[in-house]
């Protein structure tokens, strides 16, 4: 799936839409320069996720949990050295319960789940976002096709 998202606030209602086929167990990995908008699109997830508080970016913390029916885990990790300090964070322990999200976690990440979903976003020197979505494993490829459908019941 590709998208062009012309604003932060395109990215946004897609991490809303996003959120209308997620589930517990569910790991997205996101890539990206810096203010490519990860953030702005889990801040969508999580305001599709109805969790509570504000979702703004884990850098300085690497993780945040927010609260809902559906939790949210963010994760930037930018700064984690390797896979291991990324298992430092015993995500395997919440994975199960809610909806992952790891900024910069492409090579690192991965491993948590059989299956994920990647999220690659660049933007584009007149600010419009490009954004790809690839499946992988798992039934990630049918809810990908009801959410182009938006068919998300």
């Amino acid at each position: 799936m590709k998208l062009l998202l012309a604003t932060p606030e395109d990215t946004h209602a897609f991490g809303v839409r996003l959120a209308s086929v997620l589930k517990p167990g569910d790991l997205i990995v996101l890539s990206g320069p810096l203010g490519a908008g990860k953030t702005a699109l889990t801040q969508g997830i999580g305001a599709g996720l109805e969790v509570e508080g504000a979702v703004t970016s884990p850098t300085f913390i690497i993780a945040r949990v927010h609260r809902g029916a559906i939790p949210l885990v963010h994760v930037d990790a930018y700064r984690l050295s390797g896979v291991d300090e990324l298992d430092d964070l015993d995500l395997d322990a919440s994975l199960p319960d809610s909806v992952t999200v790891i900024e910069w976690g492409v090579g690192l990440a991965e491993q948590l789940s059989d299956a994920h979903l990647l999220i690659e976003l660049d933007r584009r020197d007149d600010d419009v976002r490009e954004v790809t979505v690839t499946a992988h494993g798992g039934d990630w490829v049918n809810r990908l096709e009801r959410l182009e459908t938006g068919d998300t019941c």
